[in-house]
């Protein structure tokens, strides 16, 4: 991990990224409940740690994602997405009044359609998204 990265994860912890994380983990605690939407508590596992350390870390398009991700997605923005997202732009706002906070307020606004459609897209690092082929990572 480059050491501006490291620094801005450390930042990002304090000004915001723990509080959304939390809101990830108590999404992934109630899918994980109702025991037929695990697997939407196994992407918000998944995004909390994204909302947690985003900065060296993109989102890239599963190859393998069908049109169950696309109507397990609608059922997420109903129930969950749009809370998250809603959560997103309100952490945003206050961010993009101090100078340091910009970058931080672009994160946040950068994690919305994530928030919104989990499903079908996986967490990689940017240089393997960068070094990946037009389809996405190759998992070997």
């Amino acid at each position: 991990m480059k050491p501006v990265n490291l620094v801005l994860n450390i930042l990002w912890v304090v000004f915001c990224g723990f509080w959304m994380a939390v809101g990830y983990l108590v999404a992934a605690l109630i899918s994980f409940v109702l025991i037929i939407t695990i697997p939407f508590g196994v992407a918000s596992l998944r995004l909390a740690g994204y909302a947690l350390w985003p900065f060296g870390r993109t989102t890239v398009p599963k190859p393998t994602a069908g049109v169950g991700s696309m109507i397990g997605n609608v059922v997420w923005v109903i129930v969950a997405g749009w809370w998250l997202a809603i959560g997103h732009l309100v952490t945003s706002i206050p961010l993009f009044i101090s100078i340091i906070g910009i970058p931080f307020g672009w994160a946040n606004l950068k994690m919305i359609p994530i928030s919104l459609m989990p499903l079908g897209t996986e967490v990689v690092s940017t240089e393997e998204a960068e070094r990946a082929p037009a389809g996405g990572p190759q998992r070997w």
